[in-house]
């Protein structure tokens, strides 16, 4: 496969990190961001956000995996719902619901949470910097969602320049890295990667509707749903649930 995402180092000659942080929502990108990272690093550790979250499944789930994998896994509290402005964090504010990919729109949609990626990475720089960790792994893509402002290429850029900027880490001979792997990929492509590094998608929860079984009308499902058909391939998941009699 070819090299598609973002790799930001001083310079060509820059020592090989051995730890990396992963930020886990727990969902397709980021679990396969676990597994990814698990095939390229010595010592990993999964983050995930308690931010208020209506689908905060999400965090039970990334929990399961992390323990399935033996892999030490933390979780940040920070209340986004104060801040609102999103259907993931305002359950005033309806998750729009849509039949195919192709209703979705192409504006940015109510369920972005205003400058969430930011805020992680903040904080998991501040984590990486105390830690000792120079890499912070992000399943950040924006080919099939395109109108999320804080996953373009453009905005990880920036945030690594801040993260140069805000921390000490250059001045003690080490860089805090964003690596973006899938940053020019698709979701269906992800996939596959994630397959072929022996990932396991049954924990992995995209649904915004807030439960394990997942509405299947939601955009997030909607992406998911036609990535797996891409493929050729049943869902994890949706494996899983019928085994356990839940579908």
């Amino acid at each position: 496969m070819k090299k598609t995402g973002l790799f930001f180092n001083i310079n060509l000659v820059m020592r090989r990190s051995e730890r990396a942080l992963v930020l886990l929502s727990g969902g397709i990108d980021s679990t396969t961001a676990l597994y990814w990272a698990q095939n390229r690093y010595e010592n990993i550790q999964g983050l995930s956000f308690d931010y208020g979250q209506r689908h905060r499944v999400e965090l039970l789930l990334a929990r399961r995996l992390t323990r399935r994998l033996r892999l030490p896994h933390r979780t940040l509290k920070v209340d986004l719902r104060r801040v609102g402005g999103s259907a993931l964090t305002d359950l005033s504010v309806p998750v729009p619901l849509v039949s195919r990919v192709e209703d979705i729109g192409s504006k940015i949609p109510p369920t972005y949470v205003p400058f969430r990626n930011g805020i992680f990475l903040a904080l998991a720089a501040a984590w990486a910097e105390v830690n000792g960790i120079e890499d912070l792994i992000c399943g950040f893509h924006t080919i099939d969602s395109p109108h999320y402002p804080d996953t373009r290429v453009a905005f990880v850029r920036a945030m690594q320049r801040a993260i140069d900027l805000g921390t000490a880490s250059l001045s003690r001979g080490s860089r805090i890295r964003i690596v973006a792997p899938f940053s020019r990929m698709n979701k269906a492509e992800i996939i596959r990667l994630g397959l072929s590094l022996g990932a396991d998608y049954s924990f992995s929860i995209s649904c915004y509707g807030g439960r394990e079984v997942p509405c299947r009308r939601c955009s997030a499902c909607q992406l998911r749903e036609q990535a797996w058909k891409e493929i050729g391939a049943e869902d994890h998941l949706l494996v899983r649930l019928r085994k356990e009699g839940k579908i």
